[in-house]
C-alpha cells in the first residue's frame, strides 16, 4: 500500500475544515422569522460535499479527488458572478488543487486504492 502524500492529507483536511466551517456558518445564518431559504439549503449541501470529499480523499477514493476538483470549479463559476478578484483567487486555487491532486505521487496513491 502506498502511503498518503502530504499534499493530499493537507488538501483533505482543508476540505474538511472548509466544509465544516461553511456548514456551520450557513446553518446558523438562518433566522427563524424569515421564510425557509432554499439558497441556505444549497449552501449547506455544498459545504457537506466538501466534508465528504475530505473524508474520502483521506481514505484514498479516486472519485473524491474528482469531486473536489468539481467542487472548486463550481466555486470558480459562482465567484465569476461576484467579482473578478474572487474569480482569480478561486481559479488559482483550482489550478493548485489540480496540480497537487494529479502529481505522480497522488496519482499512485489514488490508483492503488482501486
Amino acid at each position: 500500500m502506498k502511503p498518503r502524500p502530504i499534499p493530499v492529507t493537507i488538501l483533505s483536511l482543508l476540505m474538511l475544515a472548509t466544509g465544516a466551517a461553511g456548514f456551520t456558518f450557513h446553518a446558523y445564518s438562518a433566522r427563524p422569522w424569515h421564510r425557509f431559504p432554499a439558497d441556505m439549503v444549497l449552501a449547506c449541501l455544498v459545504s457537506l460535499i466538501a466534508v465528504v470529499c475530505g473524508i474520502f480523499m483521506l481514505r484514498g477514493s479516486n472519485w473524491a479527488r474528482w469531486l473536489t476538483l468539481a467542487w472548486i470549479a463550481f466555486h470558480v463559476a459562482i465567484s465569476a458572478l461576484q467579482s473578478v478578484q474572487q474569480t482569480v483567487v478561486h481559479g488559482l486555487l483550482l489550478l493548485l488543487f489540480a496540480y497537487l491532486l494529479f502529481r505522480p505521487a497522488a496519482r499512485a496513491f489514488f490508483s492503488a486504492r482501486l
